[in-house]
């Protein structure tokens, strides 16, 4: 039976004005087959604030020029909008100096650029990595790529019956081990790592610490230095930011020893016949023309964010997160497998889930047809597909402009399709 949905809307979990945030978003105000828009799909890319599409555009249209060595206006003007950003984006995590922000143009890029930088220069035959069962596939497929270039070993920490971390072989785990590479949080399952407790070990043990931060950057308060992470990588498109922008954080000392990524324009102090000077960090990874207009928009979702406070950001997703296990739990009972931990403490605003054994990808035509999006497949990790036993899983992912009506409108919609396909 539905719910009520303005009986819902009124009480919106958390500190957020949940209906107030909606209208900053423009294409929340659409329909889709003539049903109000529910979207449930930020795990894969978050939607925009009318204020990220705005600092674009006066990028655009009043500053509009390259970045860095001009003398006129514009191109200052420019430059110290991207380094403004740069600003931004290091306090939002913690950092303690701009200079240790690399832009990349996706979190895939920054990981790729710590394996073939980092890695390349400290790894040699016998070593081993050390990554965990959670991880994306940008997080296994460079390594992979690696080990088989230079004849290391790959680890895996395993996960428990609920799919969060099994430490209780970590020790051995980490015996000649050089970098662990792991989620913060999981995409598929929403499982918040305990990356402190691993990075202490993996420090004690002589190995540093590379954190795919890409799910918990939007969703959670983000201290690298707390982490005691040595890395860390997000994307700007998950955190109510542009696509086409990512981030990789690292320690100073690390990017002053690290060779550069790619070659070009930028990341230069000097090129002869016979060579070249790279510039510091971290412009020497920063190869030609960045995305300026997309890191200004980057900015601005930062701005959007620390006005809202990533502290209330967290507490109303985890009041979401609860209200939707409960919800999603009592109405439809063994009907609905919900994969990770069953707690809303220990996870994200991440939902896969299994539905009246409909394929995830025929569920999701159907509730698009209600207007709910949520993304079926195998999120780009099918290493946890097969440990889960399932080739693939719808998953409804909320943000800071959802509420409970989204997720009562998502069990709506799972009612029709159990009632469609029960022919």
């Amino acid at each position: 039976m539905a719910i009520d949905q303005s009986e819902v809307e009124q009480h919106s979990p958390g500190e957020l004005d949940v209906l107030r945030i909606k209208s900053d978003f423009p294409i929340l105000s659409r329909t889709v087959h003539d049903k109000p828009l529910v979207f449930l799909d930020s795990a894969a890319s978050s939607q925009k604030p009318r204020s990220v599409l705005q600092a674009m555009d006066t990028y655009y249209e009043t500053i509009n020029a390259n970045v860095h060595r001009a003398a006129y206006t514009l191109a200052e003007e420019a430059t110290n909008a991207m380094e403004a950003a740069r600003s931004k984006v290091a306090a939002f995590i913690g950092a303690t100096d701009a200079n240790e922000v690399v832009f990349t143009k996706n979190a895939t890029e920054s990981i790729n650029l710590i394996a073939r930088s980092w890695g390349v220069a400290n790894l040699e035959p016998g070593d081993a990595i050390l990554l965990t069962h959670l991880e994306h596939h940008a997080n296994i497929v460079p390594w992979q790529q690696l080990a088989a270039q230079r004849e290391l070993e790959i680890r895996w920490i395993p996960l428990t019956a609920d799919c969060q971390l099994d430490l209780s072989n970590l020790d051995s785990l980490l015996d000649g081990v050089k970098i662990v590479s792991l989620t913060s949080m999981s995409n598929v399952v929403g499982t918040i790592t305990p990356v402190r407790a691993i990075a202490d070990a993996a420090h004690a043990a002589g190995a540093v610490v590379a954190v795919d931060a890409c799910q918990s950057v939007p969703h959670l308060p983000t201290d690298v230095h707390q982490l005691g992470a040595d890395f860390l990588s997000f994307s700007g498109h998950k955190l109510l930011g542009p696509t086409g922008i990512g981030v990789l954080w690292a320690r100073k000392e690390l990017l002053a020893a690290m060779p550069p990524f790619l070659g070009g324009g930028g990341m230069i102090l000097d090129v002869r016949l016979d060579g070249f000077v790279a510039a510091e960090a971290p412009h020497k990874f920063e190869a030609g023309t960045p995305p300026i207009a997309e890191i200004i928009g980057l900015g601005a979702a930062i701005d959007y964010l620390n006005n809202l406070g990533m502290e209330a950001v967290r507490q109303h997703e985890m009041a979401l997160t609860a209200f939707a296990l409960e919800h999603l739990s009592n109405r439809f009972g063994d009907r609905i497998s919900l994969y990770g931990p069953q707690s809303a403490e220990l996870r994200g605003g991440a939902m896969s889930f299994a539905f009246d054994e409909i394929h995830p990808h025929d569920l999701s035509q159907v509730l698009d047809q209600h207007g709910v999006c949520v993304r079926p497949g195998h999120h780009c990790a099918k290493p946890l597909m097969r440990l889960l036993g399932v080739g693939a899983t719808a998953r409804a992912s909320w943000y800071v402009y959802n509420n409970e009506a989204d997720i009562t409108a998502l069990g709506d919609a799972l009612e029709a399709a159990g009632e469609f396909f029960s022919f």
